[in-house]
């Protein structure tokens, strides 16, 4: 497995630009969800550090993409949804620094306004959970990610960690809302969870490759790709393998890339491979 997958990184490296239109707005949405979860990573980190008197007042957090492509992450009175209590700027890749930090402005904005009523909803459907729709599991957390364009409002919600050194991939939902806030249907993007260590544990054979398998979806999913970009900096493996019925995808980490072929021509390369040993 670990020759095959260098021999598909090579081969991905070459044709990575190879994408159709559905794997192009995966890709798109699984890097602006990373940005949106990082914004909100940061915003966490900087308004308990920096406004700790305003932590018993928060209500809760999102992230959303600006006009200018910045990342503005805002933090709601528990009291009042539409008070905002701070509002971070960043640019458009977060980092630890925002740009700025709003305490003044407190009065929420129509989209800000929406986004937050479904990302509330939502926490309030996972919460109550009636129909056992969501899994909750020991030492991880649901995160709620709303995103709203010109045709579509949803909220993504993710599993993650609450203990270093693992990567969660799986357990993941994406909820459709209407103009008027009102769900309209919710999907499972996966039906298990996985967990994959940060690094292999032993420095003369590290993982250079990790993989799972699909079976609802043809490709890897937006959620994949958003938890993978969040873990990069953490794990030694760089690629990332999805497999379904017909369809094989292979994230690289590091250059951020997508790269799909047919089942029957992975399988091809596999036996290759396997008949070479």
């Amino acid at each position: 497995m670990q020759k095959i997958a260098l021999l598909l990184l090579m081969i991905s490296s070459i044709f990575s630009y190879s994408q159709n239109k559905e794997t192009k707005k995966i890709l798109n949405e699984g890097k602006l969800l990373f940005r949106l979860e990082k914004g909100s990573w940061y915003g966490t980190d900087d308004i308990l550090e920096r406004f700790k008197s305003k932590k018993d007042s928060i209500g809760g957090y999102l992230s959303y993409e600006t006009e200018t492509n910045h990342i503005h992450t805002i933090f709601f009175s528990r009291f009042d949804s539409d008070k905002i209590l701070v509002r971070y700027e960043f640019d458009s890749l977060p980092t630890p620094n925002p740009i700025r930090i709003d305490t003044v402005k407190h009065k929420a904005t129509t989209l800000e306004q929406n986004l937050i009523a479904i990302r509330q909803d939502a926490r309030e459907k996972a919460s109550s959970n009636e129909d056992d729709f969501f899994k909750f599991y020991e030492n991880a957390s649901l995160n709620f990610i709303p995103l709203i364009n010109e045709n579509e409002r949803n909220v993504f919600v993710l599993t993650g960690p609450q203990v270093s050194g693992i990567v969660l991939i799986g357990n993941d939902y994406k909820l459709k809302y209407n103009n008027k806030n009102k769900l309209v249907k919710k999907e499972k993007i996966h039906n298990s969870i996985l967990e994959f260590p940060y690094n292999s544990g032993d420095k003369e054979n590290k993982t250079v490759s990790t993989y799972h398998s699909h079976v609802i979806t043809d490709y890897i999913s937006s959620t994949d790709i958003c938890t993978l970009l969040l873990y990069k900096d953490y794990v030694e493996w760089n690629q990332h393998i999805v497999i379904s019925q017909k369809e094989v995808s292979i994230f690289d980490l590091d250059k951020e890339s997508l790269f799909t072929m047919k089942r029957k021509a992975w399988e091809k390369i596999y036996h290759q491979q396997k008949e070479k040993k």
